[in-house]
């Protein structure tokens, strides 16, 4: 179901994308450190009566990936008004988790995005954000991206577990994983990280409160990397903006609950 097969050439870069079901339509925009597969059990539900699209961010995925490479999230709003923009989507309906949903807004409010409507899971959006990891990890970029590969595995399995509430299986794990496996995928995992700057998020959240379009809040009661606190005070900032927590849900509600995004999805998109 979630397969991003297709290219889409942006300013050089390769961004894999792909669409499914009929209807509607529906953006689905990812977070770090995943890709388009973090919606696997979302997707065959709410592409019964809509069109999906979704993508991999530039850096993440089956999109490329370069030495030298900007994935910060400086760029990843232009990526997505650049992707709205192929698709002649002008006003679609979008679910956001993460980055993703950092992206989502900054893509509203400095390129002038419209949506229907947007729903956003645990999104980065609102200060302080970022693990003790990830401040290390932007210490010492270089050490990390030359690891062996059996501590490379080691460090994903545990990163990635992390995020969700209940234990991940191997099996479930190893899409996560693999694209930031190999030369060129642990360099980019750590080139990620070291990008993250809390100033893309400080940049917008003043103007949080000029949002034009519906928006909803899911979050993880579980949230171990970002807490729920966190969704309180972002949906103080936006307009009439409902927070629902989710119980029994961590970070990766994808995993976790996605039952409770796709009733979500289905009631709120509905209006």
């Amino acid at each position: 179901m979630i397969s991003p097969t297709q290219k889409f050439d942006w300013n050089g870069i390769s961004i894999a994308w792909g669409t499914a079901g009929s209807g509607p339509p529906i953006v689905l925009v990812h977070g770090t450190p995943f890709s388009s597969h973090v919606w696997h059990r979302v997707a065959p539900e709410l592409a019964r009566d809509h069109t999906l699209y979704f993508y991999d961010l530039p850096g993440y995925g089956r999109s490329d990936k370069r030495e030298g490479q900007d994935v910060s999230l400086g760029i990843q709003n232009r990526a997505l008004a650049a992707m709205l923009g192929f698709w002649k989507l002008e006003r679609p309906k979008v679910i956001a988790h993460d980055f993703g949903g950092a992206t989502a807004l900054r893509a509203h409010l400095i390129d002038g995005c419209n949506y229907e409507r947007l729903l956003l899971i645990d999104p980065v959006a609102v200060r302080p954000w970022g693990s003790p990891f990830v401040q290390h990890v932007r210490q010492h970029e270089a050490a990390f991206a030359g690891v062996p590969d059996y501590i490379q595995a080691a460090i994903l399995k545990t990163y990635v577990a992390g995020a969700a509430a209940r234990p991940l299986s191997d099996s479930e794990l190893e899409p996560y994983i693999a694209p930031w496996t190999g030369p060129i995928g642990q360099s980019a995992f750590y080139r990620q990280i070291a990008q993250m700057d809390q100033r893309f998020t400080d940049e917008v959240e003043p103007l949080y409160a000029e949002f034009r379009c519906p928006v909803a809040l899911l979050w993880g009661e579980e949230d171990r990397w970002i807490p729920p606190e966190r969704g309180k005070k972002l949906a103080a900032l936006l307009p009439d903006c409902a927070l629902t927590l989710i119980t029994g849900s961590g970070h990766l509600m994808q995993e976790d609950a996605p039952e409770a995004i796709v009733a979500a999805a289905l009631r709120f998109f509905a209006g």
